[in-house]
């Protein structure tokens, strides 16, 4: 798995890259499907180093887009985007997301057409104060984003766009095994090394 790799390459990068990239396998099911913004505030640099925002800057200058989808009680997957218009998103699902699966989203407009394209479609909104109506919410999504957030925070502090999607790839992995010990989830990664 690591052949033709340049010297020095971090071995974390490679395991994320490597050994917990996402595999393709449609979801199916009760699917929640939301997008996300990952980074920091555009700063910049006064006297006495970063001072604060960048006067005038837009809020998701500095920030990522980010889409995911999750079967309730199975599997996550979370990439990094180029936006969240409705060719993006749209396409996102029906790579990931099997015509069969009800989906759950948020009332942003560009999942608007999802019905038309042979999906049921249930959305809760948001813009309203409305996050649970019955078994329609995105809770589930959400709440991975905030493991991820919490995590890059936290542990990492900082990654950049062009190395943010091997977190995900980390998150997705821990999140899809989770019902796995500890050892068991690392005897996985093992082999999954030895048959690449």
């Amino acid at each position: 798995v690591f052949e033709g790799k340049t010297p020095g390459s971090p071995i974390a990068h490679l395991i994320r890259n490597e050994l917990m990239d996402q595999d393709d396998e449609p979801l199916d099911g009760h699917v929640e499907v939301d997008e996300t913004w990952v980074g920091g505030k555009l700063r910049f640099k006064g006297r006495q180093g970063f001072t604060g925002p960048v006067p005038g800057s837009k809020s998701l200058a500095n920030k990522t887009p980010v889409a995911g989808a999750v079967s309730r009680g199975g599997r996550v997957v979370a990439v990094t985007v180029p936006n969240v218009r409705k060719a993006t998103l749209l396409g996102h699902i029906e790579r990931r997301v099997l015509p069969s699966a009800t989906v759950y989203t948020d009332e942003l407009k560009s999942y608007d057409s999802l019905t038309k394209r042979g999906y049921a479609h249930e959305r809760i909104n948001h813009s309203e104060h409305v996050y649970v109506s019955g078994d329609v919410h995105t809770n589930t999504i959400e709440g991975f984003w905030s493991l991820v957030k919490n995590g890059l925070r936290g542990v990492h502090h900082s990654v950049s766009a062009k190395h943010l999607q091997g977190y995900l790839n980390e998150y997705a992995w821990r999140y899809n095994h989770r019902q796995q010990r500890e050892r068991s989830m690392f005897e996985a990664l093992l082999l999954r090394s030895v048959g690449s």
